[in-house]
């Protein structure tokens, strides 16, 4: 028996796909929206169509219970009130509905020297990119204190899994594993928070199956795995069975493609959230998930490795 109906907008990125997964494998009916099916999830469905077109978005989303906005753009592509229209447009669709929207939120709304991010933390921008999430969130509370929908943040740290290999893990860290070379983020000594998908994805349906007990507005906070650069590093070798010279990223590198490169320079403005200890923490949303509901670190890193090395060799 279904425990409900969920669209999953823009269901090929990370979190969408993830949650296309999690969903799933809890019993729901799943329905995926993307403008092809890239990552098909067996047991599913799926509507090809363009998530800025709001007939689209609508009828997508019309038997839904829950809504979970897997939406990302580039990152170059968040300006010029862009990624405020793309979110505009889910509104729009869902006004009225009194449906629950679910919103993967950023640690990008705090600052360098919030060193235990908490729920009811102000938020203020470091940088340009904070303040766009910043104002996407003042539209998600807008909305669900209007009584249009209902709406339930959960904020995590940098992603991480199987199946996502263009992100910092696999794109920053081991880009030159072949080289027998690791790159840490930042000094080997300080702490970064970082999501495994599938927990996130599997926290997402803990919060949507709990939605008729919740406030209009929720923002949760994810705690992930709280582990240092050094951990990180060790666990990767582990994984990998073998031992790699570990070095520094080079971000005067990144920050000299920036001046060329527009996605490039907007990385390097964000490096400050990897030389800056700063922990998601959520007593609540622990309590609700359970004790013991992460996957251990090294489990994830193991599989995350496993996954990326064996897309690398069949490419």
């Amino acid at each position: 028996m279904d425990k409900g109906k969920v669209t999953i907008l823009g269901s090929n990125g990370h979190l969408g796909h993830a949650a296309m997964q999690a969903f799933q494998a809890a019993g729901w009916a799943v329905t995926g929206l993307g403008r092809s099916n890239r990552k098909p999830v067996p047991g599913t469905d799926f509507i090809a169509g363009d998530a800025d077109d709001i007939a689209v978005v609508k009828a997508a989303v019309a038997g839904a219970d829950v809504v979970v906005n897997g939406l990302h753009l580039p990152y170059h592509q968040w300006g010029d009130g862009r990624a405020e229209r793309q979110l505009q447009g889910v509104l729009d669709a869902l006004a009225g509905s009194g449906k629950m929207l679910m919103f993967p939120g950023t640690i990008y709304n705090y600052r360098a020297g919030d060193r235990v991010v908490a729920p009811d933390l102000r938020q203020s921008g470091e940088k340009p990119r904070g303040e766009i999430r910043i104002r996407l969130e003042q539209m998600l509370r807008a909305a669900a204190e209007a009584g249009d929908i209902r709406v339930a943040i959960i904020r995590a740290g940098d992603f991480f899994g199987p199946g996502n290999h263009d992100d910092w893990f696999g794109q920053a860290m081991l880009m030159d594993y072949a080289k027998g070379r690791l790159y840490h983020m930042a000094a080997l000594d300080l702490h970064h928070s970082w999501a495994y998908l599938p927990d996130l994805g599997r926290a997402f349906v803990a919060v949507a199956e709990r939605r008729n007990s919740l406030a209009a507005f929720e923002n949760f906070h994810f705690a992930g795995h709280w582990v240092s650069h050094g951990q990180i590093m060790a666990a990767t070798q582990s994984a990998l069975g073998r031992k790699l010279n570990v070095s520094p990223l080079p971000w005067w590198m990144i920050g000299a493609l920036g001046l060329v490169n527009p996605m490039m320079r907007d990385v390097y403005q964000m490096r400050y959230l990897w030389t800056n200890e700063m922990e998601l923490v959520d007593p609540r949303l622990d309590g609700l998930l359970g004790p013991a509901f992460t996957t251990p670190f090294e489990t994830a890193v193991a599989n995350a490795v496993t996954d990326l090395m064996a897309a690398r060799q069949a490419a």
